[in-house]
């Protein structure tokens, strides 16, 4: 599918970022291939964390290769998500640690550094073709449970990731109506200030 969500830039931008977008209809007959997968990853292992720690971890579930894993994940979905994401080839859950590893001490920026490597991560995924929706909507203590995540880490986000599929694919016409919508953001003068909050850049 060549999706029609391209972002209408103020100014150019790598068409990787422009492409970018989050679906919820997913095509739900093309797996996922390991060696993407295994980019996307890589990408993620190159973002930028502070002292280097890298405190992001992946639980990953695939729906053909890993059934009774991503059903388990899939459980810990609210049901709004859980409608549309059952048919993603692929759901994920991201996790921080949240103590330094060489220390023990709180990692103040362990959940900034998670995001970056989400980031990374998926404008890789666009890059080749993928796309990737990241829901805060999750029982985590389900999730904690269900991905035997060791106390010293937290959840932060759980992710569908696959191809994007056809709106008509959504069982919700509500879902159905928001992939048709145009991106919309707001414009840099509203969160870039110039010198002092409040004055535009």
């Amino acid at each position: 599918m060549s999706h029609p969500k391209h972002a209408d830039t103020s100014h150019d931008i790598l068409d990787v970022i422009r492409e970018r977008w989050s679906p919820r209809a997913f095509d739900p007959a093309r797996d996922v291939p390991t060696g993407d997968l295994k980019r996307v990853f890589e990408a993620a292992r190159w973002a930028p964390s502070s002292f280097n720690e890298q405190p992001w971890r992946f639980v990953v579930a695939a729906r053909t290769r890993a059934a009774t894993a991503f059903a388990s994940l899939l459980e810990t979905l609210d049901t709004f998500n859980r409608e549309w994401a059952q048919h993603a080839p692929v759901l994920a859950l991201v996790a921080a640690r949240l103590t330094i590893s060489r220390t023990g001490r709180p990692n103040q920026t362990a959940w900034y550094d998670a995001g970056q490597a989400v980031g990374f991560l998926t404008l890789q995924a666009t890059s080749v073709g993928l796309a990737i929706r990241q829901m805060e909507g999750f029982d985590r203590a389900g999730a904690v449970r269900v991905c035997e995540i060791p106390p010293e880490f937290e959840p932060v986000v759980a992710m569908a990731i696959g191809y994007a599929g056809e709106p008509d694919l959504l069982d919700s016409d509500k879902h159905r109506a928001a992939e048709r919508r145009p991106r919309l953001r707001q414009p840099i003068s509203d969160f870039v200030f110039n010198g002092r909050w409040g004055d535009p850049f």
